[in-house]
């Protein structure tokens, strides 16, 4: 049986559906920002259209990995939020990395980082995961700490068991993504 689940599921409590922050490194850069339209841009330099321009918060650095993935950021990205779930649209010349959560059975969820190459789109949320995370949590705790809500993506460099970087943190350029869900 397919569940439906309505875009107003992601801003029923909420008058946005969800926040950003950009790390590098282990840091947050800047402060958190609130997306309430359908979709936001997330770019490197101005101009590139309403959005959020990492370079406006950033500051100088001597770490030489946070300058050349600064560098390579270029057009960034496109998050939406669709009527089937939540889209992000490689803009940028370079690939990204995406980690997200999916569902793979009622009582246990992997976490998946995908390579995303240029011009190429991701859904990193399904609506109708959320009606399943629901009965799953209500059937008793999953294997340790995680968030279905949130998702991270790094500019340029990859991670997990098939990269040096090991976590996210150890990314020079990065965003976190926190879906607001009614839960």
């Amino acid at each position: 049986m397919t569940t439906s689940v309505s875009s107003d599921t992601l801003s029923a409590h909420h008058s946005h559906w969800c926040t950003l922050a950009y790390w590098e490194l282990r840091q947050r850069v800047g402060r958190l920002y609130i997306v309430d339209r359908d979709w936001i841009n997330i770019f490197q330099q101005l101009p590139h259209g309403y959005g959020m321009c990492l370079a406006l918060m950033q500051t100088e650095t001597a770490d030489t990995r946070v300058r050349k993935a600064r560098d390579k950021i270029g057009l960034g990205l496109v998050l939406s939020r669709e009527t089937d779930g939540i889209w992000v649209y490689n803009r940028s010349c370079h690939p990204i990395f995406v980690n997200h959560l999916a569902v793979v059975t009622a009582s246990r969820r992997t976490s998946k980082i995908q390579k995303l190459h240029p011009g190429c789109s991701l859904r990193i949320f399904d609506y109708s995961w959320h009606e399943l995370l629901k009965r799953t949590r209500e059937a008793g705790p999953g294997e340790g700490p995680s968030n279905p809500y949130c998702a991270q993506i790094s500019f340029i460099k990859g991670w997990g068991p098939n990269y040096s970087r090991q976590t996210v943190i150890q990314c020079p350029c990065w965003i976190e993504i926190l879906l607001h869900v009614n839960r």
